[in-house]
C-alpha cells in the first residue's frame, strides 16, 4: 500500500472527486480526515471507509474560514500525531455570462476556490515545515488552461490555483514538501450532473474531449492524486497534471 500509515486531510470529501480520493487513500493505507460542511454525507463516507477496513473520521469544515482550517489541522495532528497529505478539493463553479456576474458570486467563488486553498495550505504547511515533510495536492481544472464561456470567474480561480501551486512549491521545497495540482476535465459528479443531463451539452463536451471522447469518472482523478501523494512522485513539485482526455491538446 503506497500510503501506508500516512495521514491525509481531503476537503470537500463528502461527495464526488473528494469522496473518491478519500476512498482511494484509505485503500492505499492512509488515515483519512473527511473535511466538509455536509455532515451527514461526510459521516457516511467515513463510515463506508471504516466498514471496508480503513481508517477515517469526519470533521466539519467551512473552507472559507481560516480559523476553522487551523482547527481541523490541529485536531488531525492531535488525533493521529502528524499530517502528511493535504488535498484541497473543495470548490464551486457558478455559471454565468461575464456581463451578468454579481459581486457576491464573484467574492464567494474566490473565497472558496482561492482563499480556501491558500489558508488550508498555510495551516497544513506550518505542520509540514516542522515535520520537514509533506505533500499538498490542489484542485485546479482544465478551465485554468482553456477559456470556458460563462465560466470566467471559475477559470480565473483555477488558473490562480495552478500558479499558487508553483509559488508554494518553490517556497517550501527546502522543507521536503511537494506542492502539485491536478486539472480535470468534466467529471461525473453531483456538481456536473445537471449540466451533463442536457444531451446537446453532453455531446459537445464529449466532442471537445478531443482524444478519448469520454467524460471522466471521479476515480480517474483520484488515481492521479494518489500518485502525486505517493513516493513515486517524490521529485515532482510545482506541476499541474492535466486530466482532460485531450481537451487542451486540440
Amino acid at each position: 500500500m503506497r500510503l501506508a500509515n500516512k495521514v491525509a486531510i481531503v476537503s470537500g470529501a463528502a461527495s464526488g472527486m473528494g469522496a473518491a480520493t478519500a476512498r482511494r487513500f484509505a485503500k492505499e493505507g492512509a488515515k483519512v480526515v473527511i473535511a466538509d460542511m455536509l455532515e451527514g454525507e461526510g459521516k457516511i463516507v467515513a463510515g463506508e471507509i471504516e466498514n471496508a477496513g480503513g481508517t477515517a473520521v469526519y470533521m466539519a469544515l467551512n473552507v472559507t474560514d481560516e480559523a476553522n482550517w487551523a482547527k481541523v489541522v490541529a485536531d488531525t495532528v492531535a488525533l493521529y500525531g502528524r499530517l502528511d497529505i493535504l488535498v484541497n478539493n473543495a470548490g464551486i463553479a457558478p455559471d454565468n455570462l461575464a456581463e451578468n456576474v454579481r459581486e457576491q458570486d464573484f467574492d464567494l467563488t474566490l473565497q472558496i476556490n482561492l482563499k480556501g486553498t491558500f489558508f488550508a495550505s498555510q495551516a497544513a504547511g506550518r505542520v509540514m515545515i516542522a515535520q520537514k515533510s509533506g505533500r499538498i495536492i490542489n484542485m485546479s481544472s482544465q478551465a485554468g488552461f482553456a477559456a470556458l464561456p460563462t465560466e470566467s470567474v471559475y477559470c480565473m480561480t483555477k488558473a490562480g490555483i495552478a500558479h499558487l501551486t508553483k509559488c508554494l512549491a518553490v517556497e517550501w521545497g527546502k522543507y521536503n514538501i511537494t506542492v502539485n495540482a491536478v486539472a480535470p476535465t468534466f467529471i461525473f459528479t453531483p456538481g456536473t450532473a445537471e449540466a451533463l443531463a442536457d444531451a446537446a451539452f453532453r455531446a459537445d463536451v464529449v466532442e471537445r474531449i478531443a482524444a478519448l471522447h469520454r467524460i471522466g469518472d471521479p476515480m480517474d482523478v483520484a488515481g492521479a492524486v494518489v500518485f502525486l501523494a505517493s513516493p513515486a512522485a517524490s521529485l515532482i513539485t510545482g506541476h499541474t497534471l492535466l486530466i482532460d482526455g485531450g481537451w487542451t491538446a486540440r
